[in-house]
């Protein structure tokens, strides 16, 4: 099942691509329909919030008013702890079983407010954001919802800004023009990524890249690592003992195949081997492919290793598994850190790459090409070290 986080901001126009998503087949949870489902009238949760906030904020029918409820948490931090603690576990609850109804080798998005506010970015597969500017969202509140422009301005402004989303998001959707802007928007994700996504996640087909085609550096490039970093942080737990970032799109200023580098470290390559670690990588979309399991050491021995890559058609990533300590975990961080703090040699590379790609067909020949290259510079990286004082993660 391909799981979807959709967010956005109050205003955005996140409900309107919900419901284009559930006309083109998704499996839609609506987190705001579950907890008003959660509170309807004979549910335990309305009982405890009427004993805590007072039986004052029910109707004649027993109903919960939830605009009086709403003026009486916001904006008190402890009053919306004390409403969160007898809500979410019910919440948690009916999403997990509306979740598990979907059909394997479904799309699950799970419309969520607050995707980025709870962190909740590496639960999901993918995370659409539906963005508009301030301005759009507070006049939509005030002319669509009746709302004063003071009170629409205070919503907009409890909420993650533009910033905090951007980073969360694999995918932005501007929703400044009509709906039916929109709904193409929409449309086109459902058929270039959606569906190919799921329908890689069900096979175990890993994305590739045709051909070594180079990059202009990208400041998405870092976010996105924090974000497959996060995924597979939910995907093994404490089984990764290390998270990182490497490879080109790790060094600022430096030109690269559109390809995200992780790194993985392990205690022991046993534990990437264990059917549970290898289950909750493939879980979060990133498939083993066997017979990728060593490096082309420097010290002219294989360095041991295994691999994963990414079942997202529109993001592709190869994550590196290799043992904390071992040579070809070092030296991933050592080239990296190298290139971030020398130039001229970062520089160097950049045109070797350039040269490289541009004779090339391949990116299996493109790489075992720069073999070479980095033959030669790991004793230059290694004196850097030396004279820098560098260590891993320092």
């Amino acid at each position: 099942m391909l799981r979807v986080g959709l967010t956005g901001g109050i205003g955005s126009g996140k409900s309107t691509a919900a419901r284009e998503l559930a006309r083109l087949g998704a499996h839609v949870v609506d987190a705001d329909a579950v907890a008003r489902e959660v509170v309807e009238p004979g549910r335990p949760a309305l009982a405890e919030v009427a004993r805590r906030f007072g039986s004052h904020l029910l109707r004649e029918d027993g109903s919960l008013d939830r605009a009086a409820l709403g003026r009486v948490v916001f904006g008190d931090p402890a009053a919306l702890r004390d409403l969160e603690a007898i809500t979410h576990p019910a919440i948690w609850a009916r999403t997990a079983e509306l979740v598990a109804a979907v059909p394997a080798g479904g799309v699950l998005v799970h419309d969520m407010p607050l995707v980025v506010e709870q962190g909740m970015t590496g639960e999901y597969h993918l995370v659409v954001v539906v963005g508009a500017d301030e301005e759009v969202r507070v006049g939509r509140l005030v002319r669509d919802r009746g709302m004063d422009e003071v009170d629409a301005r205070a919503r907009v402004a409890a909420q993650a800004d533009d910033a905090a989303r951007r980073a969360a998001a694999d995918v932005w959707l501007p929703n400044e023009g009509s709906p039916q802007a929109l709904a193409t928007a929409v449309r086109r994700l459902w058929h270039e990524r959606l569906e190919p996504f799921a329908e890689n996640l069900r096979t175990g087909t890993r994305s590739r890249l045709p051909a070594p085609v180079l990059c202009p550096p990208d400041d998405g490039w870092a976010p996105a690592a924090a974000r497959l970093l996060a995924r597979v942080r939910h995907g093994v737990g404490e089984a990764a003992a290390t998270l990182d970032h490497v490879g080109s799109t790790a060094v600022p200023h430096l030109p690269a195949k559109d390809v995200v580098d992780l790194q993985v470290g392990v205690a022991s390559l046993a534990d990437a081997d264990a059917p549970a670690f290898v289950a909750g990588m493939a879980r979060m979309g990133f498939v083993r492919v066997d017979g990728v399991d060593e490096d082309h050491g420097k010290d002219g021995r294989p360095w041991p290793k295994r691999f994963h890559g990414s079942t997202d058609p529109g993001r592709v990533a190869h994550v590196h598994v290799r043992e904390v300590g071992s040579p070809g975990w070092q030296f991933a961080l050592l080239f990296r850190d190298w290139l971030r703090a020398e130039p001229g040699e970062r520089d160097a590379y950049a045109a070797v790459k350039a040269d490289l790609a541009a004779r090339l067909v391949t990116t299996q020949e493109y790489a075992d090409a720069k073999e070479p290259w980095f033959d030669a510079a790991h004793p230059r990286a290694l004196a850097w070290a030396e004279r820098t004082g560098w260590t891993p993660g320092a």
